[in-house]
């Protein structure tokens, strides 16, 4: 499985597009609705983790310096396949 942050905000806005489909019954909204908070809390230990990884380079980078090939790839700027 390959995930990058390109994906969590396409998975994002789906939740989205889910949570304004007017034709939901109250039932099945409220189903979506708990679904949308199961995904946030997930999305933000996501971002919580990739913040702190872009610290730790910055860290790095500013007290040992980094060569070109000790800089991580964000997958944020991958091509999808």
């Amino acid at each position: 499985m390959k995930n990058n942050l390109t994906d969590l905000n396409d998975h994002l806005f789906m939740q989205l597009e889910r949570l304004n489909d007017e034709g939901l019954s109250n039932e099945n909204l409220q189903k979506e609705i708990d679904r949308s908070k199961a995904i946030t809390k997930v999305s933000e230990s996501i971002v919580s983790n990739a913040t702190l990884q872009l610290e730790a380079v910055k860290l790095k980078a500013e007290h040992i310096g980094l060569k070109e090939i000790d800089l991580p790839k964000l997958s944020v700027f991958e091509q999808k396949q």
